[in-house]
């Protein structure tokens, strides 16, 4: 047969990356993500996969952040039962990052079932436990950068080291099939280069197909190295401590959150900082901070002996101590996950500080449309966390620098350096303006071979010369939304309570609940005109 590539996931959206690779031999997964952002994206999490479970032979991980990885306890629970191909480093951190994920899904469905139970309403299931996670560990078969591995009959692939997070890599798959072998080369998350702990991606030449990310496929930043990145750090946060409150810092808990404290230090050690008190408050990050502490002997290109270890660092791992954290005032900074704001710690602690006018909140990394993040970047004045409603006045402040994708630029060189491209190239992990955009300069280019953009569950059939596309017959989302109901729904909410707590005593505010009841009310149908004589 010819092979072909279905797109499970990250199309038309940034996470939840799962692409299936269909062939003589059988099937290949190339990663299994979970789903962020909007409650409709996310809801994909809970219904079963678009394929059958036991159907692939093999999954290949790109690397272990939870959209290219969240899913695998599910797949493993519902019957995949082949090995799990990735490098040393992502199964290192993948020991604790896809235990933790079980844990928040328990957790959070403990919670919402609480109020489920007070509402009448029937409680749900999380998605995976930290046991399925757990079980689905001992399928993880770890390979090296630059050495083929024989997945499974008619396909094979080497790792390229993708400069975006420990253990991150580009896979470059041999597929056999009609016409010949095949090579396909799918980039995963690309790192921008010039990081404390990577250089620029790496990639093979002469290929047949590319899957390339696009996250900031319309975005040029200006060039910054190290010391540059570190500079508006430091300005950021003298700005914060001056402010006279509590520095939040939204982490994710993996590369982000090791990159800012080795920053930090660095900063802190010349005495462009003052000494601060800094609190790690995530098990998951402080656990993966010693898997760095292990790798740095590969990965720390500055050579400063263990930036971890500092006296102003502190890791909070017992919940009563995460707790106690709520008394500070002033004179510290807080980096807790989730990056996004959607789960974790961190929302704890916006709600109690996000209303203190000298707070700052300094996000440092991409917020998925829908997510908490998101709408507090876009200037917010009320949230709701936890079921309550905040106001926000502290100062909200964001910091791109750090990114730990590729911009425009990176993207197009990275492309370039993979040349000749025979085939076609297809334009994954984005959201609909960027990954156009990445299109448009592809264009501009020359290209002599197409330039793709897949939709969620669209599969290419990879032609010799060309791919033939075929849409879903039931795609699972018809667009990826901006926001969806659940956030008309929260923003009606808040506005509601803001014109009422403004309204003019009781009679007024009764006057609107009643206006608003009528507007509700089903509306008689309008009759027809009669007919003409």
């Amino acid at each position: 047969m010819i092979p072909t590539v279905t797109f499970h996931g990250a199309a038309g959206t940034v996470t939840g990356s799962c692409t299936l690779i269909r062939h003589d031999g059988g099937a290949l997964l190339i990663d299994c993500g979970l789903f962020q952002g909007p409650k409709t994206v996310k809801e994909l999490n809970y219904r079963d996969f678009p394929f059958d479970p036991g159907e692939p032979a093999a999954l290949v991980l790109t690397h272990a952040h939870i959209d290219h990885s969240g899913l695998v306890p599910k797949l493993c629970r519902q019957g995949f039962k082949g090995r799990i191909h990735c490098t040393g480093g992502t199964r290192d951190l993948l020991t604790f990052m896809l235990p933790d994920s079980g844990f928040i899904q328990e957790s959070e469905v403990q919670h919402l079932n609480h109020r489920n139970r007070q509402r009448g309403r029937a409680e749900v299931q999380p998605i995976y436990t930290r046991k399925d996670a757990e079980a689905c560990l001992d399928q993880l078969e770890p390979g090296e950068y630059g050495a083929w591995i024989d997945v499974m009959p008619g396909v094979r692939i080497r790792f390229w080291d993708a400069g975006h997070l420990l253990g991150s890599a580009s896979v470059e798959v041999k597929v056999a099939g009609d016409g010949g072998e095949q090579t396909l080369l799918f980039s995963g998350d690309l790192g921008p280069g010039d990081k404390p702990f990577h250089g620029l991606p790496e990639g093979p030449s002469d290929v047949d197909w590319v899957f390339c990310e696009s996250t900031y496929g319309g975005t040029l930043r200006p060039p910054m190295d190290n010391e540059e990145r570190r500079r508006h750090l430091g300005e950021e946060v003298a700005a914060a401590l001056k402010a006279g409150g509590v520095l939040l810092i939204p982490v994710f808990a993996v590369e982000r959150t090791q990159e800012l404290l080795y920053d930090l230090a660095r900063l802190m050690d010349d005495g462009a900082l003052p000494r601060t008190d800094i609190f790690l408050d995530s098990p998951l990050a402080v656990n993966v901070t010693e898997v760095f502490r292990q790798h740095l002997p590969d990965i720390n290109h500055a050579a400063v002996a263990d930036p971890f270890d500092r006296p102003y660092f502190h890791p909070i791992t017992a919940v009563e101590n995460s707790k106690r954290l709520n008394r500070l005032a002033s004179g510290a900074i807080i980096m807790a996950a989730s990056g996004m704001c959607d789960a974790g710690r961190i929302r704890h602690h916006l709600k109690n500080h996000l209303w203190q006018r000298n707070a700052t909140v300094l996000f440092v990394g991409y917020q998925a449309p829908g997510t908490l993040g998101r709408i507090l970047t876009q200037g917010t004045s009320h949230v709701r966390i936890h079921g309550e409603e905040v106001e926000v006045h502290a100062r909200i402040r964001t910091l791109d620098s750090y990114s730990g994708h590729a911009d425009q630029a990176a993207l197009l060189a990275w492309l370039a350096a993979r040349g000749p491209i025979r085939n076609g190239i297809a334009l994954m992990h984005g959201e609909t303006a960027p990954r156009q955009a990445l299109a448009d300069a592809l264009a501009t280019r020359g290209l002599s071979v197409p330039v793709h953009q897949p939709e969620l569950d669209e599969t290419i059939v990879l032609r010799p010369g060309h791919a033939e596309r075929k849409p879903a017959d039931q795609p699972r989302l018809a667009t990826v939304p901006e926001q969806d109901w659940h956030n008309v729904y929260a923003a009606t909410i808040l506005d509601l309570a803001e014109t009422l707590r403004h309204a003019d005593g009781d009679a007024q505010r009764l006057a609107l609940l009643d206006r608003i009841a009528t507007l509700l009310k089903p509306q008689a149908p309008t009759p027809a005109p009669p007919a003409n004589p």
